[in-house]
């Protein structure tokens, strides 16, 4: 069983035993690895990198190469217990769509996201006036995959707005602790990514 980061451990301990998984953007396929023997979970992956589903075919893993802002609308609703999206949201094209998508296909939804309100992120962009790069977000302005820039604050009340309840919220700092700050201004400020578990209005 490989070892794997620390949002991907949090996202597992959300996921029930023997459960129905779709890992949106599952990459080299590590975490649903790790729940097929953890949790004895039945998982799929969908990755749009060939290269990526290679590795995980490579390792018995079942996960097709495709686009989840235009493959999901494909799933029927109910059709997982958990859809999960690890640190990928702010890449996404339309997120507010991929995410009601998730909502639509699985029972839950698991979210990480790096907080873009991280302090170091926040005091780099202050002194010296030019877009943060850090271990989390490790990109140069011009080369990062990221194009929607969100805080913890800002998901949470993107949730609120479509109706969408989060049921466990695991805030990590930079050390990958997990906090206890929860929702808070706090948790905005300190956390450098977050993790959810969410249930759509028809969950």
């Amino acid at each position: 069983m490989v070892d794997i980061r620390d949002d991907l451990k949090l996202i597992a301990e959300m996921v029930e035993p023997n459960s129905r998984v779709l890992d949106v953007g599952c990459g080299d396929g590590a975490l649903l690895d790790y729940l097929s023997h953890a949790k004895n979970v039945d998982g799929r992956g969908i990755e749009l990198s060939m290269d990526g589903v290679r590795q995980c075919v490579a390792h018995g893993l079942s996960v097709i190469q495709g686009d989840a802002e235009t493959d999901l609308k494909d799933y029927p609703a109910g059709a997982f217990d958990y859809v999960i999206l690890g640190q990928t949201l702010q890449a996404m094209r339309q997120p507010r769509d991929v995410l009601q998508m998730m909502c639509r296909i699985g029972r839950r939804a698991i979210v990480s996201v790096p907080n873009f309100g991280y302090w170091r992120v926040r005091l780099q962009l202050m002194l010296t006036g030019r877009m943060p790069v850090t271990e989390k977000l490790g990109y140069q302005w011009w080369e990062t995959p990221n194009i929607h820039f969100c805080t913890l604050r800002d998901f949470v009340v993107l949730t609120e707005e479509m109706g969408i309840t989060i049921e466990q919220t695991r805030i990590i700092d930079r050390a990958g602790r997990v906090t206890s700050h929860a929702h808070s201004g706090l948790a905005n400020l300190l956390g450098e990514q977050g993790v959810f578990l969410l249930r759509g209005n028809g969950g």
